[in-house]
This record gives C-alpha cells, structure tokens and sequence, in this order.
C-alpha cells in the first residue's frame, strides 16, 4: 500500500519503474511520476491516508474490422494509455468512485438491480459489475476510488470498458484474493455495459482491456468465445491513432447497413449470420446471389471471408515476431475496408478524411502499414510506423489534423491490474 511517504519517494522506486516500464513502454517515467503523486493526494486529501494504485488500458482493433457482429474473428490489443485509481476500503456498503473531471459516482452494492434510469451512466457499470459477481458466488465489498484517465475520447479505444474492467479488478483483488481469471472479469464487464448500462456489444473491447497483450478472439459461439492471448513482440514498430475528424451524426444508418447486408447473404443460405454460411457455398452460388442481394453486399461477405483468415494469418505473424508478414496483414485489412467492406467514408462525403489520412500515411517515411481503425467512415486510423521514423510522422500528420487528434501509443502486456509499488 501506498503512503505518503512512498509517494514523496516514488522517483527512486526501482519497483515502480519497473511497472512503469512494462504498463507504459514509450511514456516517460517522470510523466508517470507526477500522474501517480497527484492522484494519491487528490484520494488522501478526501478520504484516509493510503492507498493502492490499479490501472487499466484502453485498447486497439488491431484486424478482423466488421467481423465479430457475424460471429467472425477479431484480433484486438490492450495498449499503453490507462485509467489509473487510488483506492481504500470502506466499512460501508457502497462503493464510490471520485473520477476527475467526472460528477462522483455512490451506488449501494446491496441494491444491484437493473434500472433503466441508469442507463448510459458510470453508476450503472458499477451496478452492473457488482451484480455478475454476485450472481456468480464471487464476493464484493465497499470501496472508494479516485481515478484518472489519459485514455483519450473520440479514438474508438474503449474508455467505458477500461472503467468496467477497472471496477473488475479492484474487486478481484480487494475481496477475491485476486483469483478471478481474465476471461470472467471480461464477461463481467460486458454483462454490466449490455445489461445496466444498456448498450448491447459484443466481447472484444472487454477481453482486450482484461488480457493484456493481442487478443485473438473467435466469436463461433458468443457466449463462449475462443480467446487466445499473444505477447507483442515487435518493439520496432510504434503504433500511431489519428482522429481525421468528420462527424458521426446520422451514421448509425451506415453502420448498421454493414450487419444487415452481410446477414442478408447469409439468409439466402437459411443462415442468420455469415460464419454460418461456408465460403466455397457462397462462390458458388454467385450467379443467382447476384439476383437477390446487392453487388455492395456481395462485396461485404467477400471483405468477411478473406477477414477471417486474414486474422488468423495475423495472430501467427505476432505469435512468431514476423513484423513483415504482420504489416502485410494489416494492410490488406484495410485495402479490404476501403474497397469491399466500403467503411472508409460516408455516402455522398466529398470530405473523404480517412482516405485522406491513410493515403497521406502511405506516403511519409517509415510508415510499414496503416489502415482504418473500428467502426470506420468518420474518425480514426491507425497506423504502424518504425520507431525511427514515428516522432517525424506525427509531426506530419499533427500539421494536418490537429495536435489534439493524433496519439503515439504501444501495446502492453499486463491487462487489468494492481501496479506493484
């Protein structure tokens, strides 16, 4: 546990840096430092003296873009931006969380019933938390956590997952001598976001925060997914998330349409989702599907298939360190994107600001592969560039879409977890 002096001395701890360096990667220790320290005396200043650090990260989608709603394959990835929390018991059955910039959050942990009110609320993921674990003979108790986030909005990296999960370890910790495995705090995290919080979603966001490292998640079964956790191991390549801008007002629409439509082939073979329809079927029975679905939906089952397999080709390139085949993957994921799943832009879009920010990438020097990032047609991409070159692109690309919107991150092993100090 931290106190007040440990905090006044967290520079010279060789613990700490230790876990800042496997948390962290790229960021500076003396950042780490200052976030930690004022954390703590922000917690102490309200409640007692002490405390432990936990620290949760928000995540990537690294391949698999539009497939796991189809109950495809995805490979996503817990990277080095987190939620971090000072935390100290309480007699009390409530647990309250002090986050900054945030209105408090109280629940009492003995009233763990869904209510609609709550919807779209951090109380309701705590709610929600607390009732899995409950209903799953896991024990809960109170708490008060002050937290912080540097995990940035408007990336598509998951800052609501990142809270659940945090909640879920804490807990795991605290009250569960830590023997809580990862796949059940992820399945937690969903059951609190789909349930209490009112947003349906699938697996991947929680599984990732959770895992750690690269997450390969095959979603046959999606109350049961097959889930495989792989170390990062290319340290030469630096991951770089660019927010190109454009507004997601009145997309949902286009969003949607991809589900519908990749369903819609799947129905013409009495299937309700794509992975239930075989790939060598499909070619075949091109001639009449062509009569019965649209040519864009054709083109998205296409982009599903070829997804599949890229995925799997993906997890074998990062299980073996080979980054050449790695960048190969992932830039033919996002030519499949651009040209088949058709995510890149809007209808009727002359702005075009994802095309602009991955030809522009495509481009710059060191630039090994880039590609759209999640739910696609306004917002992000991602980019992987040689740690040699990664300051110069950023540069680059800040001049053209703001200081704001372009963020230099790694991935890290370690999910969820109490930092050792």
């Amino acid at each position: 546990m931290a106190d007040k002096n440990s905090i006044a001395n967290l520079g010279n701890n060789d613990v700490f840096k230790n876990s800042v360096k496997s948390l962290y990667g790229i960021a500076k220790f003396d950042y780490e430092v200052d976030r930690y320290r004022k954390i703590y005396e922000l917690h102490s200043s309200k409640y007692a003296e002490g405390g432990v650090f936990y620290s949760s990260p928000g995540r990537i989608e690294v391949c698999g873009n539009h497939t796991d709603h189809n109950n495809g394959k995805v490979l996503c990835a817990a990277i080095t931006v987190d939620t971090i929390a000072c935390v100290t018991p309480l007699a009390e059955r409530k647990i309250i969380v002090d986050s900054v910039g945030y209105p408090t959050v109280e629940i009492n942990i003995d009233d763990l019933t869904p209510n609609s009110a709550e919807f779209g609320t951090s109380e309701a993921l705590v709610r929600g938390v607390c009732a899995y674990y409950v209903d799953n003979g896991f024990n809960i108790g109170g708490f008060a956590a002050t937290t912080t986030s540097d995990v940035f909005k408007g990336a598509g990296v998951s800052s609501s997952a990142c809270f659940e999960v945090l909640v879920c370890e804490i807990l795991n910790v605290m009250f569960n001598d830590g023997k809580i495995d990862k796949v059940t705090k992820a399945k937690a995290s969903h059951h609190a976001e789909s349930v209490f919080f009112g947003k349906p979603c699938g697996l991947m966001d929680q599984s990732a925060i959770a895992l750690g490292g690269v997450s390969y998640i095959d979603f046959k079964s999606t109350s049961n997914p097959k889930i495989q956790t792989i170390d990062w191991k290319f340290d030469d390549l630096a991951i770089v998330l660019t927010n190109t801008g454009g507004d997601h007002c009145d997309l949902t629409s286009q969003y949607a349409d991809i589900r519908v439509e990749m369903e819609g082939v799947a129905k013409q073979f009495k299937a309700r989702k794509l992975r239930k329809v075989k790939e060598s079927d499909f070619y075949a029975a091109l001639d009449t599907l062509q009569t019965k679905v649209s040519g864009r939906a054709i083109l998205r089952a296409m982009h599903f298939f070829d997804e599949n397999k890229r995925v799997e080709v993906g997890a074998r390139a990062v299980k073996s360190g080979k980054e050449k085949k790695f960048c190969e993957v992932i830039n033919a994921s996002g030519l499949s994107s651009y040209t088949m799943l058709q995510n890149c832009y809007p209808l009727g879009d002359l702005d075009q600001r994802i095309p602009l920010g991955i030809n522009l990438s495509k481009k710059i020097d060191g630039v090994k592969a880039v590609r759209v990032h999640g739910g696609g047609f306004a917002g992000t991409i991602i980019a992987y560039v040689d740690t040699k070159s990664v300051d110069g692109y950023v540069k680059q690309m800040k001049n053209i879409f703001g200081d704001k919107n372009v963020f230099a991150i790694g991935v890290r092993n370690d999910g969820a977890c109490k930092v050792e100090m």
